[in-house]
């Protein structure tokens, strides 16, 4: 399948680049002969065709660029076929006529490589060390950005200002009148002779920001004012955001003065609405400056690469939190001892780390629960009608990066599964597959895309009352109202540092504002569509949990998914596509000790459905209340309390080592352990008993 899409585009781009060519060598033939009519033509068509490749189609102008048949390449040849033209053109004056055209269009030319020095000198002067969100940076001297055309789009700049030279030339051949090419190349040379000195003032000292050096400087004097305790540390790709998304409110829920740290500038807009200050530091050199501040634990959701620069800072406690928990290898990774301690949800993490034998202590794993599935409501055990709806959730995880089959249930058992369920009129199903299912292994891809028709085309099979329009009308009110508090809304032509002057202190209140309207959203949501109805959620809204909450029973594989819905001890399976036998797959993987378990070819979703309808047919009740504590530890006190207590836990050795190395580098003994000072009493006790004996010999 995604072959078959990949295949008529590249058909396009082809095509493209043939009529270029095509429209080169018109307008070199309409030039040289000369074919008026043919040299108009082609002239026009040439440039239009730049025009709007430049819009639809970026990347196959940058593979021109790669071959040194860049835009300005390309313009040039277009004017200097059209002077070619108009010398073979009788009835206009080499000399008299022509000569002043080229002189003329040689300015134009010349105006334009200023400009392009004056864009680069200016993106240079709005580059910052740093990028922040949630912070109020006025005093860095932040304006507005110059319109996009001059700064950063020198290819449709030059295009665009060629155009009136264009159209005069083509005037000057039709009419032998050279009077309309001057007309024509003067718009140009004023357009971009005036571009330039309008970008030029934003290299005056009124729009000018702060220096790198005073850049730094703010940032040093922001953080000894703000005085950060705990904080996040997060890189990754675009794709991968959700894995810090998912602690934002634990985050901001902790005690002392919360802090992001990122390291990719992209990676600012990609983080959901939050209170919580972000600073994105992308050089190693700077983001060591955040050992001589407040900062005393970071919190890492990921592992990646850029990971091991922020663990060169000794002053900060480093804490790994993961970004999800389930029995795959990946959860329990080797490069977790280079953590400071381990924070896992409950006791079966913590024998999970044992067993892998890594290398990480016991005493370096802290159990703190899962504070973030709060949201998630426990099951409501009651007996309900034969023909009453049963929501199923189908949401199995994506490929991986080691082709284990037995990652994903979508390529072997996926339609089976969806088509089972599909068969029964009394089962309504919500499919939510993994955001990065089929980026690797096409076949997940493919497979996907097809159950995806098969439930499209279910629903056209069913029928019956719809909710009326004014639950469309509520649901556009609540995504309104939700954009508007999450959603920044800049000028095409803004930049990092009109971004950072327009997302500043965020105003009081706005983080349970956000919550509210986010509740009312996935409430107008359920509501905007019939029970009876299949849905395919592929959105990164509604969230997970909130499907969680509305379904009776989840089908999923070997993921934190599973671990995240034990917290409502409902129903749920999980599907076996590793080949192992059903014990093996049970002692392998203890996160499906309670679930029933299907087969790639569906069986068993017959009886998980009469199990999730009949209470008494719910074997499994009792074993998911267990192990519910056993992956999420106990619920009292509360997850939320314990992780906040690790927190200050991790925040007071942070403390005892700073008193310690104070302690040394003044010259006073830092506090001795026990062991020390028994030795000490001892070797004092042996010196005295031998000086005793010395004095009665």
């Amino acid at each position: 399948m995604p072959s078959a899409g990949i295949a008529p585009r590249r058909a396009v781009q082809l095509a493209a680049l043939f009529a270029m060519m095509v429209a080169f060598t018109a307008q070199l033939v309409g030039a040289l002969l000369p074919v008026i009519p043919l040299f108009i033509a082609a002239s026009v068509v040439n440039l239009g065709l730049d025009l709007v490749l430049q819009h639809k189609q970026p990347g196959l102008l940058a593979v021109l660029g790669r071959i040194r048949f860049d835009v300005t390449v390309r313009q040039l040849l277009r004017d200097m076929l059209i002077l070619v033209g108009l010398l073979h053109i009788d009835g206009i004056n080499p000399l008299e006529e022509q000569a002043p055209l080229t002189i003329t269009l040689l300015l134009f030319y010349g105006t334009h490589f200023v400009c392009q020095a004056v864009a680069v000198l200016v993106r240079r002067t709005r580059s910052m060390p740093f990028v922040t969100r949630n912070i109020d940076a006025s005093a860095l001297r932040l304006c507005d950005a110059p319109p996009r055309i001059l700064s950063r789009q020198t290819g449709r700049r030059l295009l665009r200002f060629s155009v009136p030279t264009t159209v005069g030339m083509m005037l000057t051949s039709i009419t032998t009148d050279a009077y309309w090419g001057g007309i024509g190349l003067a718009v140009s040379l004023t357009l971009s002779a005036g571009g330039t000195l309008y970008l030029g003032t934003w290299l005056l000292p009124k729009k000018r920001v702060a220096s790198e050096k005073q850049a730094l400087a703010w940032l040093d004097n922001w953080l000894a004012e703000y005085r950060p305790t705990v904080g996040m540390y997060f890189s990754g790709g675009s794709s991968s955001a959700y894995q810090a998304n998912m602690w934002l409110s634990t985050l901001a829920s902790l005690d002392g003065n919360p802090i992001i740290v990122l390291r990719e500038r992209f990676m600012v807009q990609k983080i959901e609405a939050t209170d919580v200050p972000i600073v994105c530091i992308p050089k190693v050199a700077n983001l060591m400056r955040l050992e001589h501040s407040t900062l005393k634990v970071l919190l890492h959701p990921a592992n990646s690469g850029k990971t091991s620069q922020i663990l060169r800072i000794p002053s900060i406690k480093h804490a790994f939190t993961n970004h999800g928990e389930s029995d795959k290898l990946s959860s329990c990774n080797p490069y977790a001892k280079a953590y400071d301690e381990v924070w896992v949800a409950g006791p079966a993490a913590r024998d999970r780390y044992q067993l892998a034998d890594i290398g990480v202590e016991d005493k370096d794993v802290i159990e703190v629960g899962r504070p973030q599935l709060a949201p998630i409501e426990p099951i409501r055990r009651q007996d309900a009608p034969a023909d009453r709806m049963t929501t199923v959730l189908y949401a199995p995880t994506w490929e991986g990066w080691d082709g284990n089959p037995g990652n994903t249930s979508v390529i072997l058992a996926g339609e089976n599964i969806v088509r089972e369920l599909l068969a029964d009129e009394n089962v309504q199903l919500l499919y939510k597959p993994h955001p990065m299912t089929g980026s690797v292994d096409p076949r997940a891809g493919a497979a996907n895309t097809r159950i995806q028709a098969m439930i499209t085309e279910a629903n056209t099979r069913r029928g019956g009352e719809r909710p009326g329009p004014e639950a469309a009308a509520e649901l556009a009110r609540r995504t309104e109202a939700l954009n508007a508090l999450t959603t920044s809304a800049f000028r095409k032509s803004a930049d990092e540092l009109e971004r950072m002057r327009l997302q500043g202190t965020p105003e009081e209140g706005r983080a349970a504002a956000v919550a509210a309207a986010v509740t009312a959203w996935e409430e107008a949501y359920w509501k905007s569509f019939p029970r009876w109805e299949h849905r395919i959620i592929t959105t990164a809204r509604p969230g997970i949990f909130s499907c969680f909450n509305q379904a009776d029973v989840l089908i999923s594989d070997v993921s934190s998914v599973v671990s995240d819905y034990l917290s409502s001890e409902k129903p749920y399976a999980v599907a076996n596509t590793s080949g192992m036998s059903e014990d093996d797959f049970r002692a392998n993987f203890p996160t499906v000790r309670a679930a029933t378990i299907l087969t790639p070819e569906a069986d068993g979703v017959a009886g998980l459905l009469d199990a999730v309808r009949d209470p008494e047919q719910d074997t499994l009740a009792a074993e998911r209340a267990e192990l519910k504590e056993h992956l999420l530890g106990p619920s009292d006190p509360p997850s939320s309390v314990r992780f906040n207590q690790a927190a200050l836990d991790l925040c007071a050795k942070a403390d005892e080592r700073r008193i310690r190395m104070e302690n040394r580098l003044s010259g006073i003994p830092g506090q001795r352990s026990q062991e020390d000072m028994d030795a000490s009493e001892t070797a004092e006790h042996e010196a005295s008993g031998a000086s005793d004996t010395t004095a009665a010999v």
